[in-house]
């Protein structure tokens, strides 16, 4: 449904605390708190789970699935893995891992 990590870069999107989210999603922090210390997809009441993620869709997050595509225009966040599932451990960014010309000190 939701993993940890997605609440995370969701939150990130949204320059919003974990207090915020508690907040908009009508819910205490200490139950943000703990959704997002879990380990990958969010265990718990169906009902928490949908609080939050019609709170993180109404501000304007798109929540991809696994495998699936984008309906929505505009920036996001998903995690690559490999072909054979397995998380990319350092991936190389066109912007900020180029390597940089050496310059002489003098």
């Amino acid at each position: 449904m939701i993993t940890s990590q997605q609440m995370r870069a969701a939150r990130a999107l949204l320059g919003i605390d974990q207090r915020q989210l508690a907040e908009l999603a009508g819910l205490s922090l200490p139950t943000i708190q703990r959704m997002e210390a879990s380990d990958g997809q969010v265990r718990g009441v169906v009902d928490t789970l949908v609080k939050v993620i019609g709170a993180l869709e109404d501000s304007g997050i798109e929540l991809i699935g696994e495998n699936a595509s984008s309906i929505g225009i505009g920036r996001g966040v998903r995690l690559r893995e490999t072909m054979d599932g397995k998380p990319v451990h350092k991936v190389g960014s066109i912007l900020f891992d180029q390597a940089k010309p050496e310059t002489d000190a003098g």
